[in-house]
């Protein structure tokens, strides 16, 4: 039986927001290689639902799009959470779709509207608030590295809004994490970045981290995602991922943020519904990158 979208988006992000808890207490201290393993292991059942092959030309797009999307994601993303709290962790993921907003201009010549800007403002000042010093410091490398991570599935989602897509998302996602998992065993076994030996805890986790968290989370995603009609339907959704990082670490580490960490939290938050809600056309075409009239006639993108 197949979910709505909503309930579909919803639940994908609720397993997103195990990620955090799932890697620090169920998998090895190496971000690398459980890195790698999660985008193989999400990568390859995907493929096998597609069962799709880009064309040639678009192998390079491939490989920096699986760079930017997977590989620097997924391993900055567990550097975080090994780091940090769950639910900080996760608010600072959270932030892509705000920096896509600010990349769409040199990217896409879109200039952002003055209320897009200032949901990225608010967004910056919540950010300002959970990273202060306050009753829980936060680790600055975390902290780094979970806005890297962020940075980087936002640069690489805004490139594919550049170049589209040769195939299905599922397809293309799918051979994005295959080309970051070899990329990322490579820079493990570079830095030794492996683990001397697996407990059947540390494979459970890796199991639930690939198939449940990864693959089957995606696939919920692009279904809702599909049946909605576009990502802005859905994406009001994703705040479940902080949210449910934030129980995890509350019920199972007992972490209690202070209240200026906590009040930063829910500004990011309302940056992000603020930014969801604002007018949908709040974006205009930077006169240099406007399509010619013979492009527009062909339906020929804007470079």
């Amino acid at each position: 039986m197949t979910l709505p979208p909503l309930p579909a988006a919803a639940l994908a992000a609720i397993l997103w927001g195990f990620t955090y808890i799932i890697t620090t207490t169920m998998l090895p201290p190496n971000p690398m290689f459980i890195a790698a393993v999660r985008a193989l292991g999400g990568g390859l059942p995907l493929l096998l639902i597609a069962r799709e092959i880009p064309p040639r030309a678009w192998w390079g797009r491939i490989i920096i799009l699986g760079t930017l999307n997977s590989a620097l994601f997924f391993a900055l993303l567990f550097v975080a959470a090994i780091r940090l709290p769950g639910g900080m962790a996760a608010t600072f993921q959270a932030l892509g779709p705000l920096f896509m907003v600010l990349m769409a201009w040199p990217l896409l010549g879109a200039i952002p509207s003055p209320s897009k800007l200032a949901a990225v403002g608010l967004g910056v000042v919540g950010v300002a608030m959970v990273v202060l010093k306050g009753d829980a410091a936060l680790d600055l490398i975390g902290v780094a590295a979970a806005l890297g991570a962020a940075l980087s599935m936002a640069l690489g989602s805004s490139l594919v809004h550049k170049w589209g897509r040769p195939q299905s998302i599922v397809g293309l996602t799918g051979w994005q994490m295959v080309v970051a998992g070899i990329e990322l065993s490579v820079v493990a076994a570079l830095l030794g970045d492996v683990p001397a030996s697996l407990d059947l805890v540390n494979i459970a986790g890796l199991v639930i981290m690939a198939l449940v968290v990864t693959a089957l989370a995606f696939v919920l995603w692009f279904a809702a995602v599909q049946g909605a009609g576009g990502p802005a339907a859905v994406a009001p959704m994703m705040l479940l991922t902080p949210i449910t990082a934030f129980a995890l670490d509350a019920l199972f580490r007992g972490f209690v943020p202070s209240p200026l960490q906590s009040l930063g939290v829910v500004v990011v938050i309302v940056s992000l519904l603020y930014g969801q809600h604002v007018d949908r056309r709040a974006f205009r075409v930077a006169r240099h990158h406007a399509p010619s009239a013979r492009q527009l006639a062909k339906g020929i993108p804007a470079e």
